[in-house]
């Protein structure tokens, strides 16, 4: 029977219902209720159909870091268009835009990077780069070399392989996922995870401790990799432990497994440095790029990779003739030349700094909230946070069923008028770079009032 609202295609939300399957979505509930429809942005706010305004404390998906209004980019967009609106990177093509944000990207980034490979989202990038660590265990003849180990809450993204190394159940639920020769191994959550009175570098060295008995029973000379972001984004904002990163790169090293870094979150100034692995002192051999390289005006994302990738690689195209991969928007030029005016503003307004001082503002103004019943744990860093919810501090565990009490109180924010995301318990903070910490109080005011509405409805449901 076709739902109501499919009866009356008359309003955007009843012609999207109709229309649209929606990613990350239940579709039952999508033809009941159809969907909120943005039709306009201004700075860091969005406004619906209706004219509802809202603050987007999660910058779209972690995304748009310049706000929803940037005149320079738009500009950029138009220019490249009336210039060169399309063209490929194949069979020794390229572009001005493409060369000149590949060049920007390898000399910015920290690991000694040496090329750039452009995509269209984190998910091509990561599924690209797990076909580069492949192509180059042939090369180096090493055929057995093809294991990768991820962590379990890590995202990598949805396609099949960057799916099969997400280390979240509800991707890999029903899609047959993920693929043999995927692993994983704890996230490095010591709130929820930490033993008894373990300190964070104790946990930190249980941790690589896990990793190294894993590559042991594998057999190091299978492990081709270790997939990690330097702050875990879509798993709950997992922010490493104490030492955790220099104990990890060192059994990395000690097995010869490259290093890649995903930052297709915490790029670009999230963590209140221009990396996250400048922030933890990580040292890649691969570094995935997307989301506010190009504040996600234009799809685009990067591998950069080291000549310790590259040059076994590069060998073995030219026996074979070819690197047999690549997209029809590979290096897209309307979307280099948006992501390398991106990174002109970044650096020209110091917004990383900016993000490191109202980052800090923030994270104290939620750890502020820690005495609230409903707040078990505020982590973060930056200008990335998350509150988890509870509603038993004592055992650092919430209502039933799992994810209840979080997505109620994203939802009141959301009736506030600020949008932020609930992933589990765990409500989540990722304003644009741009904001202000005026922004940051209207944020948190409504994350009271949220809490302090919860309270109220669970004294009305137990009376």
């Amino acid at each position: 029977m076709p739902s109501p609202t499919n009866t009356c295609p008359d309003t955007p939300e009843r012609r999207d219902a109709r229309f649209v399957f929606h990613p990350y979505s239940n579709a039952r509930e999508t033809l009941e209720h159809g969907s909120l429809v943005m039709e306009r942005g201004e700075g860091v706010h969005v406004i619906d159909t209706a004219g509802n305004r809202y603050l987007e404390a999660m910058s779209g998906l972690w995304c748009v870091g310049l706000g929803f209004s940037e005149e320079r980019l738009i500009r950029a967009a138009e220019r490249q268009l009336r210039t060169l609106p399309y063209y490929h990177s194949f069979s020794l093509k390229s572009h001005a835009p493409q060369i000149d944000l590949a060049e920007k990207l390898v000399t910015m980034a920290p690991g000694g990077m040496s090329k750039a490979f452009f995509t269209n989202s984190g998910s091509e990038a990561n599924d690209t780069a797990i076909k580069m660590i492949w192509y180059r265990a042939n090369a180096l003849g090493q055929p057995k070399r093809k294991k990768i180990i991820g962590r379990k809450r890590g995202y990598h993204g949805i396609t099949i392989g960057s799916g099969s190394l997400t280390g979240i159940a509800r991707n890999h639920e029903s899609f047959d996922l993920p693929l043999p020769g995927f692993l994983h191994v704890s996230a490095p959550h010591f709130w929820k995870d930490g033993a008894g009175s373990e300190t964070e570098s104790e946990f930190a060295t249980r941790l690589a401790d896990e990793l190294e008995a894993l590559v042991l029973r594998e057999g190091p000379e299978t492990i081709a990799a270790f997939f990690a972001e330097p702050v875990m984004g879509a798993g709950g904002v997992i922010v490493p432990p104490e030492t955790y990163w220099d104990k990890i790169q060192a059994v990395l090293r000690r097995y010869d497994i490259l290093m890649v870094a995903d930052e297709v979150i915490c790029g670009f100034g999230r963590t209140g440095r221009m990396f996250g692995c400048e922030t933890y002192a990580i040292t890649p051999d691969i570094l995935v790029l997307s989301k506010q390289l190009s504040s996600a005006y234009m799809p685009i994302s990067a591998v950069l990779i080291n000549d310790r990738v590259f040059d076994p690689i590069a060998e073995h195209t030219a026996v074979l003739g070819s690197f047999g991969h690549g997209f029809t928007g590979s290096g897209h030029p309307v979307a280099a030349a948006v992501a390398r005016e991106t990174i002109a503003i970044i650096e020209e307004r110091n917004l990383v700094a900016h993000a490191a001082e109202t980052g800090a503002h923030m994270q104290r103004a939620l750890r502020a909230l820690r005495g609230n019943p409903f707040v078990g744990e505020v982590r973060g860093v930056g200008l990335i946070a998350a509150v988890e919810t509870v509603s038993d501090k004592v055992a650092t565990r919430t209502v039933t069923p799992p994810g209840a009490l979080g997505a109620r109180i994203a939802a009141r924010m959301q009736g506030y008028g600020v949008i932020s995301r609930a992933m589990g318990d765990a409500v989540a903070f990722c304003p644009p770079l741009i904001s202000e910490k005026h922004d940051i109080d209207v944020m948190v005011a409504a994350l009271e009032r949220a809490l302090v509405d919860e309270a109220i409805h669970l004294e009305g449901t137990e009376a």
